[in-house]
């Protein structure tokens, strides 16, 4: 499995009702397919998996590199988790969507005899590491918690970078995210680049002093961040001691400064520091430590403490799933249009199968006839 982010050119338009439908019909049969083999945690499992998530939207007749992929997919499976009742269900969505999911996840735990608050607090976690502690560029605007009657849980969320035209999509997974600190994401998919990493392994030491540091007065830290600023623009405060040389003081100031402001959420800082935070992951729960705040703490810990952060953007290679497109083809036409006939018929022959021989490793022999085969380079084109 290979949990973490895809990235994905930016798409409008929407899916016809013709093809959401059928849509629908043949993720319901993956889904019961696949706890009928693996149980929930198996479907939580692989919609963890950016790969396995990017070949179902491919499966289902999807875009097969657009940013609606996700949405459209999540959306999908909104709709056949509520009507299989199959003890797994999803909360939020995109944009307003997204914001109910405390309400919505609220009432699945009352469903499902979960501790709703815990759910809550997961959600509201695993969206400030990726929109704060992991700063890559890509602004939120989806989130889907999928959760089943056991507690496992995963996460499937996209961020916006409206200048790159990309969308980066982050996946989760209960039983691999750990403490939520370190490493959360354990497969990353997608193009490499910088990120202002405060997740990465091995950090203990660069989180402990974010915590120490936010619980120093505010004027402090902001004293150093005028420093900074006073460094990026090429001055040397008299005041000033740093460990690096002014030029590399500078270049250090700058990569910060491209990510955004430096600036401290007072207020915030405040809170933490009454409620004595211990913790990494307690900080990133106080509400209003937001991506300026880590960042200008960072910053302050590089500079001053010579203890920096990580700026390895998590990102691996996994295979690509493109072969998945030719099951009924691409809503925009690629690697050819969708075949209304085709799709019904492929409905048609899963509904029997899945009916009569389940069990029966039918659908496994099936799968072997295409296993090693590939699809012609050349017909790979963007939408």
């Amino acid at each position: 499995m290979r949990r973490g982010v895809a990235e994905l050119p930016l798409h409008t338009g929407h899916v016809p009702p013709w093809l959401a439908s059928r849509m629908k019909k043949l993720a319901a049969i993956v889904v019961e397919l696949v706890v009928d083999e693996y149980g929930t945690r198996g479907l939580l499992e692989r919609l963890a998996d950016p790969v396995w998530f990017q070949a179902l939207n491919n499966i289902i007749g999807m875009d097969w590199d657009s940013s609606g992929s996700t949405t459209v997919t999540t959306a999908i499976l909104r709709q056949v988790l509520a009507e299989l009742d199959i003890g797994a269900y999803a909360a939020g969505g995109k944009g307003g969507r997204s914001l109910r999911t405390p309400g919505e996840l609220r009432e699945i735990a009352r469903r499902l005899g979960l501790d709703a608050a815990e759910l809550i607090r997961t959600s509201a976690l695993v969206a400030k590491v990726d929109n704060a502690a992991l700063q890559d560029g890509y602004q939120l605007y989806h989130h889907t918690f999928f959760v089943d009657e056991e507690g496992r849980w995963a996460v499937v969320q996209q961020g916006m970078n409206p200048s790159a035209k990309l969308a980066r999509r982050y996946h989760w997974f209960s039983e691999s995210a750990g403490a939520f600190t370190e490493s959360p994401h354990s497969g990353v998919c997608g193009l490499r680049g910088v990120a202002l990493n405060t997740v990465d392994r091995g950090l203990r030491e660069h989180q402990k002093l974010l915590v120490d540091l936010s619980k120093e007065d505010p004027r402090r830290v902001e004293a150093y961040l005028r420093q900074a600023a006073a460094l990026a623009k090429g001055y040397r405060p008299l005041s000033y001691y740093a460990p690096y040389s002014p030029r590399k003081a500078k270049a250090i100031v700058n990569r910060y400064l491209r990510l955004g402001k430096l600036s401290l959420n007072r207020s915030a800082l405040l809170i933490a520091r009454e409620a004595d935070v211990r913790s990494y992951r307690e900080l990133l729960e106080v509400r209003g430590v937001g991506p300026s705040t880590l960042r200008s703490l960072a910053l302050v810990a590089e500079l001053v403490y010579e203890t920096p952060p990580s700026w390895r953007d998590p990102v691996t290679h996994p295979p690509d799933p493109f072969k998945f497109a030719y099951a009924v083809g691409g809503k925009d036409g690629v690697p050819f249009p969708v075949d209304r006939r085709r799709y019904d018929e492929i409905l048609r022959i899963l509904e029997e199968l899945s009916r009569k021989v389940r069990g029966r490793w039918v659908l496994r022999r099936l799968a072997l006839l295409t296993k090693k085969w590939s699809p012609p380079p050349e017909e790979k084109v963007p939408t």
